[in-house]
């Protein structure tokens, strides 16, 4: 796993050992980066469920202007760690160290412009993740929502003034971009 383009271009990144993280694959990453290619720069990004932080970490080297990563594993933060000075990104990244929910409370209201949302696969945390996220209001007005799950995870009713963008299809993930649009 590397970093595609920007500023750290080519930079190898370390993943978790075992089971518990999944990282997205290249050619999905390469997907969603071409989806928001034009929402990165100067960005605040929230990677949230973050493992190796491939995704927040290539957004800043594509110009992002900072990015909080979390992750509740104690072996995906160290990674992180490891992953965000590789990169030379120790002044424009924060690691929120906790679950996610925790993370979304003290994210403050309209924070980020863009969010990366790729919880395990399966089960209901892209849903509570995404219901957090609306309660808690930290999406500017514009910004994007990027939503990595499995096929078969329906995602519920997105409330106004949020709405789903579109709907990917790779193998057996779907990426689903929504937005926020204020009136």
């Amino acid at each position: 796993m590397r970093i595609i383009t920007g500023s750290a271009r080519g930079k190898r990144l370390l993943t978790p050992e075992g089971l518990h993280t999944r990282p997205t694959t290249e050619r999905v990453k390469e997907a969603v980066f071409s989806i928001i290619q034009f929402q990165i720069a100067d960005a605040s990004v929230l990677d949230l469920f973050a493992g190796s932080g491939q995704l927040g970490l290539e957004a800043l080297s594509r110009g992002a202007r900072s990015c909080t990563f979390c992750d509740s594993d104690r072996r995906a933060q160290d990674v992180l760690r490891k992953n965000i000075a590789q990169c030379g990104f120790g002044e424009q990244a924060q690691l929120f160290v906790g679950d996610f929910r925790s993370c979304l409370a003290q994210a403050g209201n309209g924070l980020y412009d863009l969010i990366f949302l790729d919880p395990p696969y399966g089960g209901e945390l892209i849903n509570s993740a995404l219901f957090y996220i609306f309660e808690f209001d930290i999406l500017r007005s514009g910004g994007i929502i990027v939503c990595e799950s499995a096929k078969p995870d329906v995602l519920r009713d997105i409330p106004a003034p949020y709405r789903m963008i579109r709907e990917y299809r790779y193998g057996n993930s779907t990426v689903t971009t929504v937005t926020r649009e204020d009136a």
